[in-house]
């Protein structure tokens, strides 16, 4: 709560630049993940068109940044592990994902103390997303 002494909590939302920023880097993430070899098993796991999951990690980044909650009003609590039980996500899966978000963090021009953060959390929920061991 913000009363008149108390400065508003400034978000890894505000950090990362808002909406814009936020935009630009789910964009490069999916045109990275369709264009470079390195990420050829995750971009497998995705529908041919990848503009539905790119709105989708938007939305959903937006909020769990700090923002406007944008894939809650669209579609609930995110339930993320069971939102992403019908793909085969595995070590492969896993580390190509985080990889290929370090590489649009970078290219985007994310600041380095929010990437290193934001990296250990999304290589933590990486992780708990694997459904299968290899």
């Amino acid at each position: 709560m913000t009363t008149e002494n108390t400065p508003p909590e400034i978000t890894a939302f505000d950090l990362i630049g808002g909406e814009p920023r936020l935009q630009a880097l789910t964009e490069r993430f999916y045109a990275l993940m369709d264009l470079e070899p390195a990420y050829a098993e995750l971009r497998a796991t995705h529908a041919s068109s990848l503009d539905e999951a790119q709105k989708k990690l938007f939305w959903f980044l937006c909020g769990w940044l700090g923002g406007p909650d944008y894939f809650v009003e669209r579609f609930g609590h995110p339930r993320l592990r069971a939102r992403h039980m019908p793909f085969s996500i595995g070590i492969k899966e896993r580390d190509q994902w985080v990889a290929c978000m370090d590489q649009a963090m970078l290219e985007t021009d994310v600041p380095e103390d929010l990437r290193l953060r934001l990296h250990e959390s999304f290589s933590n929920t990486a992780d708990w997303m694997r459904n299968k061991a290899e």
